[in-house]
């Protein structure tokens, strides 16, 4: 039998709501009039988003260089609500992981910067509430998924040892890298699928 689970970890964006970057970048070409194929290059594909995943830069230094590769002095303020137009909640999802939180903690850990962390109340009203205060940036940790040293971390963050934590993503990598740290994962398709995958453990 496998251990009881403690634990779940929950991916953010395309778990708990749909990730629209296109939409984020219409609003971030319309503020600076350049063209979204620039702005995947010189900032997406210049590996500058994966580096502050990674924790590389504080939350100022991420702002200042976004804005330097956007060609536009983007404020924080300007930058929230292009990140914020581009999140839709799920809301059987988000049901779900309230289930999930009568029988484990719950825990969102999701690729992202300090910036996203600081503004996660702005970006995803609610979200910091459902899961008392615990949504963990990759920064946070100096590294980024599927490296399985950043779940083994979170574990210990709470005393869990990896095989009595759960873990969720819509990328087959990211829970493959869980996988290999020892945690149970699930790679989301949906949230039946899911909702049958919590159920093997009795999370729901």
């Amino acid at each position: 039998m496998p251990s009881p689970i403690r634990l779940a970890i929950f991916d953010m964006d395309d778990v708990l709501c749909h990730y629209d970057r296109d939409r984020r970048l219409a609003e971030l070409s319309r503020l600076s009039g350049r063209s979204i194929n620039e702005i995947l290059t010189d900032i997406w594909a210049s590996g500058f988003e994966d580096r502050a995943d990674a924790g590389a830069m504080d939350a100022e230094t991420y702002l200042s260089g976004f804005g330097e590769r956007l060609g536009y002095a983007i404020t924080r303020d300007e930058w929230v609500e292009a990140r914020r137009l581009g999140m839709v909640p799920f809301p059987d999802s988000l049901a779900l992981l309230a289930r999930v939180k009568e029988k484990a903690t719950v825990a969102v850990l999701t690729n992202n910067g300090f910036l996203t962390g600081e503004e996660i109340d702005r970006l995803f009203p609610g979200l910091r509430h459902l899961v008392d205060d615990r949504v963990f940036v990759s920064a946070r940790f100096g590294t980024k998924k599927p490296d399985p040293e950043i779940y083994r971390r979170l574990c210990a963050e709470f005393g869990v040892a990896p095989e009595e934590a759960f873990f969720t993503d819509d990328k087959p990598w990211n829970v493959a890298g869980a996988v290999k740290a020892g945690l149970e994962g699930h790679v989301f398709d949906g949230a039946e699928g899911l909702r049958r995958a919590l159920n093997r453990f009795a999370l729901v």
